[in-house]
């Protein structure tokens, strides 16, 4: 059965009902027959939009898309080791989030939505920014003061209205679910249909192996749009019998800002009290975030691990990636990090998503360098 189930209580509302949570206050999930064909991916162009079957959005003429999707995947060496580098770092906006914030923007088309709001540390606010312009829609953004400068210049660019709120992540959050009262909350994080774009990073995986999944993905998360996402498409994949097991997620999360690790680590029902230090990896710095109970969930599911870096190791890693000619920013160069200080079982066919773009960490990079 197609539908919005809260997590919390149970309730069930109509897929094409647009909200973000539940009257309850809880979490909604989407619940949708997603079916893949491999026999007729041949002749599809090659965007996430070629697994249709499996993206609930009603009619094409509601699609928003900027020919997103089917990234390279590209093996390489780390840490004297094969794996394999999604390259989620060539987007149209320079990250993964376009997954979600494609399909979610073309379900706020199909529902005739005029205007979004969404917060965030930066990458998914372009995203949403860029795909809001891209359908016509009036988009306003939240993000920390503090954002990567580089970043709130592309938001602004798409014409998107700009709002930066002192203070920590969590502040910015609540500002935006406050502006949401009163307009549509195009959430990477509450909205439910952004994983139903970032799972096609699964299908992408599987079929670019040879339709075959890998052992083990190893990624960097904070609020699990990326974890939640490929554990909700390979799961997909398994239910209809293209795999025979799921993957291995082994999550990163930055020393200084690790509450999945301690839940993890610690066998915790909920989130800890995590004060935000200072990290490079401002993507994944996240010290509250909303679907921790369902990452923790995913990674025990799938019998993984979380492991954490130091900035250190991701300054290294960052640059280690820069000199094999792959510029990203410190977020996406945790998972190498992690690789580096301890690879997985030698067996294993490991896939890491390179997750954003260097050019939106310009300013940081040139601190390191002294520039």
């Amino acid at each position: 059965m197609n539908r919005l189930i809260c997590a919390a209580c149970g309730a069930a509302y109509a897929l094409e009902a647009p909200r973000w949570k539940c009257d309850c206050g809880g979490l909604l999930d989407v619940q949708f027959n997603a079916e893949i064909h491999p026999d007729a991916l041949g002749c599809r162009k090659p965007t996430m939009w070629r697994y249709r079957e499996a993206l609930p959005v009603g009619g094409d003429e509601h699609i928003v898309s900027l020919d997103e999707g089917f990234t390279p995947l590209l093996e390489t060496q780390v840490a004297g080791r094969s794996i394999w580098l999604k390259q989620e770092q060539l987007f149209p906006t320079g990250s993964y989030k376009d997954r979600g914030a494609a399909l979610l923007i073309s379900k706020a088309k199909e529902s005739g939505i005029s205007r979004v709001v969404e917060d965030s540390s930066g990458n998914a606010g372009c995203a949403v920014a860029a795909y809001a312009a891209r359908a016509g829609m009036a988009c306003d953004i939240y993000v920390p003061a503090a954002a990567s400068p580089e970043k709130l210049a592309q938001i602004r660019m798409y014409g998107a209205v700009l709002h930066k709120i002192p203070g920590t992540r969590e502040n910015t959050a609540r500002a935006a679910m406050q502006a949401a009262e009163t307009c549509f909350y195009a959430s990477h994080v509450w909205n439910p249909f952004f994983f139903q774009g970032t799972k096609t990073f699964a299908y992408e995986v599987w079929e670019q192996l040879g339709f075959n999944a890998p052992d083990a993905l190893l990624m960097p998360v904070g609020n699990g749009t990326l974890v939640l996402g490929a554990h909700i498409g390979f799961q997909d994949l398994l239910r209809q019998g293209h795999i025979s097991r799921l993957p291995r997620i082994v999550a990163v999360q930055s020393e200084n800002c690790a509450p999945i690790y301690r839940m993890w680590r610690d066998n915790l029902a909920g989130i800890p009290p995590v004060k935000p230090g200072s990290t490079v990896a401002e993507g994944i710095a996240i010290a509250e975030p909303a679907r921790a109970k369902q990452i923790v969930d995913a990674i025990r599911n799938s019998n993984g691990e979380v492991r954490t870096v130091t900035d250190n190791e991701t300054r290294a890693a960052c640059l280690d990636m820069s000199r094999q000619g792959l510029y990203i920013e410190p977020t996406s160069a945790t998972a190498i990090a992690a690789f580096n200080r301890d690879p997985v079982a030698k067996e294993e066919t490991v896939v890491v998503p390179l997750t954003g773009h260097g050019l939106k960490s310009t300013e940081k990079f040139l601190e390191w360098l002294g520039a």
